[in-house]
């Protein structure tokens, strides 16, 4: 998050444990037709440095290549935690991403810590894998094939050929829009950060640039944890979720939507939903379409408030930070469930943290962290709007009566009665799931949801048990739903969601039926990549229609731009989606729209490959205006919609949006337009 423009001048904004001074929101900010670049272009690289620096560049290159060809597991693995060197500097230079003449001596540096690991990891000695202190990391993501860096703070205890196991603790950056990965992996090489506690690894993701750890950006934050599972001896339960500005929101989000996943919470500033913020921080008037509405619920952390009975939670503001509006609030959202939030404020303080109030909320995180997390909580209180989230401890929804609505569940242990009880709004089907040793069982069991006494499978001897449950209209019955078509976790939409997992960009080698179609879906496709690489700092990977493989279709979310004149894919699978283009008309249930000035946008399962999505003609679908506050940053699309190509793209939609609505359950269109 930026600072809000009556403290534009002096104020210092923390962005992960040092402060810069960066662009202040304001009223420009508001006016769609006035967007600025964001990131901005750099400075000029005189031609001495850039020809030192493409030097050393091509000298990493070769030393990445030949370790790259060679058969050795451990070196494939660890390959990232060079490249991560190579990417920081060359996208500086190929992007115009240099924003002070500084950078120039620390793309240096990067260039020679990259060549002492590639030496490392050639020779066998991955010295950094030992090392303590602040440690730069990389991954490569499952998302777009890119390399990630992360920084971590390993604590002096650490013993890497010890047992101890270790707290985690994340630690979500704040905004700063010249953040590109030379400038984190700098400060990750020089910063401890706001918070490093006794005998605890901190991670400081760099969550794909800007975007408050949605989208890609949560994704990268549990792979950025999975690297470190993977190296490191973590204690699962004693995870955090901190951070501060827009690393505020990150922790909010992440403990609403996966409360039992983690021990505690310290959301500092940021924001937690988006239309109040709007109003209060940046004096914004919005005006929402209704599936807009809807889609607030996505991010609007006071909506899942309920979910805050499960996560042990310590927020921080400055008395006198306009971003105080994010915990204020929470704690009316959670006062309307009986929680009174733990608010820690900094007496006379903007937008930092106040030293001794620092110490209190250490002192609070500390004592909850020593108790760890409740893997197997007696009662649960869970809230959700959409299967994307649908996991709370050992319950998991599995269906939704309609997407985007509240869905609750209540649950209770009965254990000396050998007995759950559940109370649902809004939940067709659910999973319980007691991992071995967890089970609070004896022997015999029953579970009664909605009033239902049913009997489960029997007790596994290693004191595990699973069951799933579905309803048939108003009755509760065990076993899974029917396997047909429908709305299920990583496969409910809305467009924004094909962008959570591997995605292929599908690029048409025909020409479409009208013109305006061809060129509207060239000229977004063009923009969907560059926007890719800029805020979520990555190449998106692209093929020619006529190169999909079997193995594409079955193993990426496929991007198909055009029609299915000029995209052979879309021409394979248009007689098996729910959107139809025939006879000049693009047909949704009973709504036709010529197909010379009109285009469909759609996510719908693959029906060649029913686990995975395609989508017509779409990136992700907030566009540059949203860029310029976090809080804007939410899907602007559900699962289908109708653009008129006679209104131009511009910085708020891909065109005039003439219809747009969400599918059903069963991923079929709502039953006023399939009459």
């Amino acid at each position: 998050m930026r600072l809000r423009f009556s403290f534009l001048m002096l104020q210092l904004i923390s962005l992960a444990g040092f402060s810069h001074l960066i662009k202040a929101d304001g009223p420009v900010d508001n006016i769609p037709t006035n967007v600025r670049r964001i990131p901005k272009l750099g400075v000029e690289v005189p031609a001495d440095i850039r020809a030192e620096l493409e030097a050393g560049l091509a000298e990493l290159k070769v030393q990445i290549d030949v370790l790259a060809k060679m058969n050795n597991p451990i070196v494939q693995q660890l390959l990232p935690d060079v490249e991560i060197y190579h990417k920081a500097v060359n996208d500086a230079l190929v992007y115009q991403e240099f924003f002070d003449v500084k950078e120039f001596a620390i793309a240096r540096t990067l260039i020679r810590q990259g060549l002492d690991r590639s030496t490392g990891l050639k020779t066998g000695n991955p010295a950094w894998l030992r090392a303590k202190g602040l440690v730069v990391r990389g991954y490569r993501s499952k998302i777009d094939g890119s390399v990630q860096p992360v920084g971590l703070v390993v604590p002096e205890s650490y013993d890497p050929f010890g047992s101890a196991r270790h707290r985690v603790d994340f630690w979500f950056h704040g905004r700063g829009e010249v953040l590109s990965e030379l400038a984190f992996m700098n400060q990750r090489n020089t910063q401890k950060g706001q918070f490093t506690p006794v005998d605890t690894i901190v991670i400081h993701p760099y969550g794909r640039y800007n975007n408050a750890s949605k989208l890609a950006g949560e994704v990268d934050a549990y792979e950025a944890l999975d690297m470190v599972r993977a190296n490191h001896r973590v204690d699962e339960e004693r995870i955090t979720v901190r951070g501060f500005s827009m690393g505020g929101a990150s922790a909010w989000h992440f403990a609403a939507h996966n409360p039992t996943a983690f021990a505690a919470t310290n959301p500092g500033a940021g924001f937690s939903e988006t239309p109040d913020f709007l109003k209060v921080f940046q004096k914004e008037s919005i005006k929402p379409t209704e599936w807009e509405r809807k889609l607030f619920r996505l991010y609007d952390c006071n909506e899942w408030a309920e979910n805050f009975r499960m996560i042990p939670t310590v927020a921080y503001s400055g008395e006198i930070d306009s971003q105080k509006q994010a915990a204020d609030i929470m704690a009316i959202a959670l006062s309307k469930i009986g929680l009174e939030l733990t608010h820690i404020i900094g007496p006379k303080t903007a937008h930092k943290y106040e030293t001794e109030a620092a110490k209190e909320v250490e002192r609070r995180m500390a004592a909850i962290v020593k108790q760890g997390r409740d893997r197997v909580p007696t009662n649960l209180s869970f809230v959700t709007y959409t299967l994307r989230y649908p996991t709370a401890a050992w319950l998991t929804v599995t269906g939704l009566g309609e997407h985007w609505e509240k869905a609750s569940v209540q649950g209770k242990i009965e254990a000396g009665y050998n007995r759950i009880r559940l109370t649902t709004q809004n939940v067709t089907s659910l999973k319980i799931n007691f991992g071995p040793g967890d089970c609070p069982f004896d022997t015999g069991h029953e579970v009664v949801i909605d009033g239902v006494a049913l009997a489960g499978p029997m007790l596994q001897s290693d004191r595990s048990w699973s069951a799933s449950f579905r309803k048939v209209g108003d009755t509760w019955m065990e076993g899974l739903p029917a396997t047909k078509l429908a709305k299920r976790h990583g496969l409910q939409g809305p467009v924004d969601d094909a962008f959570m997992d591997s995605f292929l960009f599908v690029r048409p080698t025909g020409k479409a039926e009208s013109e305006k179609m061809d060129q509207w879906a060239k000229a977004e496709m063009v923009h969907a990549q560059e926007h890719w690489r800029r805020h979520f700092r990555g190449v998106a990977p692209i093929k020619n229609d006529v190169e999909v493989t079997t193995e594409d279709m079955l193993t990426k979310n496929l991007i198909l731009w055009g029609d299915a004149s000029s995209n052979s894919i879309i021409a394979k699978l248009a007689g098996q989606l729910p959107i139809v283009t025939k006879d000049g008309k693009i047909r949704v249930g009973e709504q036709s729209f010529d197909s010379a000035n009109h285009a469909p946008i759609l996510i719908y399962p693959n029906p060649v490959s029913p686990s995975r999505y395609v989508v017509l003609n779409s990136g992700f679908t907030f566009r540059e205006f949203a860029h310029l506050n976090n809080a804007r940053q939410i899907p602007k699309l559900p699962d289908w919609a109708i653009v008129n190509l006679d209104t131009p793209p511009n910085p708020l939609w891909p065109g005039k949006i003439v219809a747009a609505d969400f599918f059903d359950e069963a991923w079929q269109l709502k039953p006023s337009l399939s009459k």
